[in-house]
């Protein structure tokens, strides 16, 4: 049985304004919710981590595997209108938010589709921190289109343009995600985890 909905997603209208973009909520199935957080490797400390510096359980290297699959990539293809055939990915995965995380930023060039799905379970609908928001500049964190709760399970997924403003409100504490990128070339896998490995281990000699 599938993890994620992607019979919702293909469903789900995109937007437009003011850059090509989408959320939808219980992308990844509830009823899979138990397993992934036990799967979830144990991230302590903030940053992103590649995937290939962490160890994630059996549900989460299924989800993943799920979203590696042609399925998938075809029906981002068809959604965002661009060719992924042949685009390599890459993964990095998120467990703790820090104060100076979220600041407003677009993403590397070498990336075409960016999606982020999170998974807190606990995840308190009051917070003000932590909900990502797409944005209409670089320069204004309070003038956007859209804001996302990081529950478990809702995705974002945007085109990377040169106009994809997001960030968020300053959050400490857990808030795990996926991110998932299709990118231009196995050169820029490359050095996306070459990167993070050298961050990793930078990381794993700080304090938590």
């Amino acid at each position: 049985m599938s993890m994620i909905d992607l019979d919702s997603f293909r469903a789900k209208t995109l937007e437009s304004d003011p850059f090509p973009y989408l959320v939808l909520e219980n992308f990844v199935r509830p009823d899979v919710a138990a397993e992934i957080e036990r799967d979830f490797p144990d991230i302590g400390k903030g940053g992103s981590y590649d995937l290939s510096t962490v160890t994630p359980g059996p549900a989460m290297q299924a989800l993943i595997g799920e979203l590696q699959g042609d399925a998938v990539r075809d029906a981002f293809a068809d959604k965002f209108g661009i060719d992924l055939t042949g685009r390599p990915t890459t993964f990095t995965l998120r467990g703790m938010s820090r104060e100076k995380d979220g600041r407003i930023h677009t993403d590397s060039k070498t990336k075409l589709i960016t999606v982020l799905i999170y998974l807190n379970r606990d995840w308190q609908d009051g917070a003000e921190g932590g909900r990502l928001r797409m944005l209409r500049s670089s320069s204004d964190l309070e003038d956007y289109v859209a804001e996302v709760p990081p529950g478990f399970g809702t995705m974002v997924a945007f085109k990377c343009v040169d106009n994809a403003w997001h960030g968020h409100k300053p959050f400490v504490g857990q808030r795990r995600s996926i991110q998932l990128n299709w990118v231009v070339s196995e050169e820029a896998v490359a050095a996306s985890r070459s990167r993070h490995r050298i961050s990793a281990f930078f990381k794993k000699l700080l304090p938590a």
